[in-house]
């Protein structure tokens, strides 16, 4: 199934403990089904120090489920739901996603 959600895309976090904030995805790691997204899903991690870092209590983001992000419209600025249509006819058709709420297509 292709990506409804990729690397860049402009995200909101629709339910668990950081619901309503919103991000820029990092990386997406599909065959988990999850995905890092900058300033989302912060956790302390403890680290032993090493030769090169001091160690200690560090905070990182945490990958978070695909399911908990909608992608934000770029009409309206809220969170919308991703489709995907064939743009073109031939040779020169290509498929496009598009968000669902107002029919812009997504870069």
């Amino acid at each position: 199934m292709a990506a409804k959600i990729k690397k860049d895309d402009k995200v909101i976090v629709i339910t668990g403990r950081d619901k309503g904030k919103r991000g820029t995805v990092t990386k997406v790691m599909p065959k988990e089904g999850r995905a890092l997204v900058q300033g989302i899903h912060i956790v302390t991690k403890h680290q032993k120090p090493t030769q090169f870092d001091a160690g200690g209590i560090k905070k990182i983001e945490a990958p978070i489920d695909l399911s908990n992000l909608a992608v934000v419209d770029p009409k309206d600025d809220k969170p919308t739901r991703v489709g995907f249509k064939i743009e073109g006819k031939g040779k020169d058709a290509k498929k496009v996603r598009f968000a669902k709420r107002s029919g812009e297509v997504l870069s």
